[in-house]
């Protein structure tokens, strides 16, 4: 089997939280104070979401290939296991958040809803309180398919919030038709992933 650095990834977990800092800072900077205007790319998306967009694809991509590798190189490190799911969740509560406020240099950009959002949030802030209570208990709570679709679905729909709905908005128009059910699908998923969580490990929280 082909060798390579035990440490890489862990290099590529903690690429994706730069990353993260690097997506948040581009978006929340006030364009409007250093040009005029921000101008537009591909009809209505705005040119700083669309470089935000490529740097959360490649973050999303680079959370595939650190458990790729860790798993086919038996990489597994306790980092890992702890630094992972954060920058998971950085990534992507990061985002939700910000794509809550309309930035002023891009008013016409679309925002997700805050119900969708809290819906997310809060799930995972109860699947982490489960799992620490369960790790006391050295019992590990392994991720179920549900949670999988979950992830998928918001990195979907946060994508699709950055190119503000193109390039189905060619065809649907003003109206944000895919952008909201894939924020919807993925907060209902995201709440069914939880009670999912919760039923199955009842006994935890009972003891």
């Amino acid at each position: 089997m082909k060798k390579i650095n035990p440490k890489l990834p862990n290099y590529i977990t903690i690429f994706r939280m730069v990353m993260v800092v690097i997506i948040l800072v581009l978006l929340l900077l006030p364009w409007n104070a250093f040009i005029t205007s921000v101008p537009l790319v591909f009809a209505s998306i705005n040119l700083i979401y669309f470089i935000a967009f490529i740097l959360f694809f490649i973050a999303s991509i680079s959370d595939f290939f650190d458990g790729y590798l860790a798993r086919k190189y038996h990489l597994i490190s306790n980092f890992g296991k702890f630094m992972d799911p954060i920058a998971d969740k950085m990534l992507v509560n990061s985002l939700l958040i910000v794509l809550l406020i309309k930035q002023p240099y891009a008013l016409n950009q679309l925002s997700v809803p805050l119900i969708a959002v809290i819906i997310m949030i809060a799930r995972d802030l109860v699947v982490d309180g489960l799992r620490l209570v369960a790790s006391e208990r050295k019992i590990v709570l392994a991720a179920n398919i549900f949670g999988k679709i979950k992830t998928v679905l918001q990195m979907s729909a946060i994508s699709v919030f950055l190119l503000n709905d193109w390039p189905f908005s060619l065809i649907y128009g003003p109206t944000p038709y895919v952008a909201t059910i894939l924020i919807w699908a993925a907060a209902f998923v995201s709440l069914l992933s939880g009670i999912i969580y919760v039923v199955q490990n009842y006994k935890i929280l009972k003891d």
